[in-house]
């Protein structure tokens, strides 16, 4: 099993010691890093600014918002920062939801995501490719662009940049189980935000295809600490805001992943205290079981207990963890070594 750490995206603002702890899970033998973006930091530049004090890591996005910048566009952060960085590069892309997609970015809610992004992952493939310039007549992809509203002067382009690797990686942030299986078909990988080995029935379905080499790399909390509960606590922060307040009722896909899980209810309570402005209830109502599926929390030597299930899980290839103790960043170090 590979390791990553994530840094995930910014609060109120940077962590002052996150390119030391990105040096130092490089130093403990982590395989990647990963940074994220949703309505503040970027994705792009604080990971090259980790390239920039760092030397074997690869480098991660987790994830890259398609609905923020054009296919053509992402593909030239990628290759810059694979070139900048002598190989390093893994894209991680992702759709997020409506509200955000519209809310944030301007944008209008693909009426099929999965088609969007087919077209989006095929025109970097074609931009990584080089093979000639880059032709799309797709519903959401155009290129040239061919609407209505444009000057018709548009004409094929190749990247006046040879991107370094033509198989730079690409992953996948999806959620629902037709986006997973799509995933399989056009990905290098897939980054489930939530993931449980002890309920491989969740995805069996949307992982039948999946190739040899295709890599699942989850993102697993990490929370070491004497008191389960407490250590729970900010696990169950955020997955109070995702369930509750990241999408609308009848179209949260964090909430719907939750009810595969098994934890319909509580799902919907959750939603339902949110929406009522009863955010630490909310917050409480998250099951500590459901935590305990998909994070590793309690003291180190049940974390160890905990861990046997996941390394004897036959679909992880890596374990991304966030966390921000360096025990914690050791201790994972130790345990997949």
């Amino acid at each position: 099993m590979r390791l990553g750490l994530t840094f995930g995206y910014w609060g109120r603002g940077p962590s002052a010691d996150f390119v030391e702890t990105a040096r130092e899970a490089e130093r403990l033998g982590f395989d990647s890093v990963w940074t994220a973006e949703s309505w503040g930091s970027d994705v792009f530049t604080p990971l090259t600014w980790i390239a920039a004090n760092t030397s074997r890591i690869a480098l991660g996005t987790a994830v890259t918002q398609m609905t923020a910048r054009t296919p053509t566009a992402t593909a030239m952060h990628a290759l810059t920062l694979d070139h900048l960085s002598g190989g390093r590069m893994i894209l991680g892309l992702g759709l997020s939801g409506p509200q955000v997609v519209e809310g944030w970015y301007g944008r209008p809610f693909p009426k099929s995501p999965l088609t969007f992004t087919r077209e989006y992952v095929d025109v970097i493939r074609q931009v990584l490719r080089r093979e000639g310039p880059v032709v799309a007549e797709g519903r959401y992809a155009q290129h040239p662009y061919a609407g209505d509203d444009g000057s018709g002067l548009g004409k094929p382009l190749k990247s006046i940049t040879h991107p370094l690797r033509a198989d730079l990686p690409i992953f996948l942030g999806a959620e629902g189980p037709k986006n997973v299986h799509l995933t399989t078909r056009i990905a290098d990988g897939w980054l489930p935000l939530h993931w449980a080995p002890t309920r491989p029935e969740v995805y069996a379905d949307a992982l039948r295809d999946k190739p040899a080499g295709f890599r699942i790399a989850p993102m697993v909390q990490v929370a070491l600490g004497d008191d389960v509960e407490q250590a729970m606590f900010p696990i169950k922060a955020a997955m109070g805001f995702y369930v509750g307040g990241m999408g609308a009722k009848n179209k949260n896909f964090h909430a719907d992943l939750m009810r595969r899980f098994g934890y319909a209810e509580e799902a919907d309570r959750i939603q339902e205290l949110f929406a009522a402005g009863k955010r630490d209830e909310a917050i409480a109502a998250v099951p500590s079981a459901f935590v305990d599926e998909i994070a590793l929390v309690g003291p180190a030597a049940r974390i160890r207990e905990r861990f046997a299930a996941w390394a004897a899980d036959p679909h992880v290839t890596d374990m991304i963890v966030t966390t921000r103790d360096p025990g914690a960043l050791r201790l994972m170090a130790e345990l997949v070594s």
